[in-house]
């Protein structure tokens, strides 16, 4: 037996509403996904000017990091330094952009966020910010 922390959607809002304060201060439009440690959503935001391809994008970018517990980008890195490619996942969700974050709580993945819509760089500086309102 073990004991898990999980996170509330509580603590999921925090790190939407973190994000959202920012793109709202520099008024630019992304999409935000908060995933648990499993991958699945659990909170979502849209700001105004997202590009709609960009809303599957950030789920799947917070699904990366919390199943393979690494940022995004760094599973696109290893695909390519590794020789693999990333349908051996075996799952189409998996990404290899960056912009992806695994949530950490006490030393444990309790999460993950994803950011959207912005240079790939903006979208993993925002999804950095977001994840340090966790733990």
């Amino acid at each position: 037996m073990y004991q898990r922390n999980h996170m509330s959607h509580a603590d999921a809002m925090r790190v939407i509403d973190a994000i959202r304060a920012e793109l709202e201060a520099t008024n630019r439009g992304a999409a935000v996904a908060v995933v648990d440690s499993h991958g699945e959503l659990m909170a979502f935001l849209r700001t105004d000017g997202c590009k709609y391809p960009s809303i599957t994008i950030a789920i799947n970018k917070a699904f990366s990091a919390a199943r393979e517990q690494v940022p995004s980008r760094v599973i696109g890195e290893r695909s390519v330094s590794e020789g693999f490619p990333m349908s051996n996942f075996g799952d189409a969700r998996f990404t290899a952009w960056g912009g992806g974050v695994p949530l950490r709580f006490e030393g444990q993945i309790v999460g993950g966020v994803g950011v959207s819509g912005l240079p790939e760089e903006e979208d993993m500086i925002l999804a950095a910010q977001g994840a340090g309102m966790i733990g």
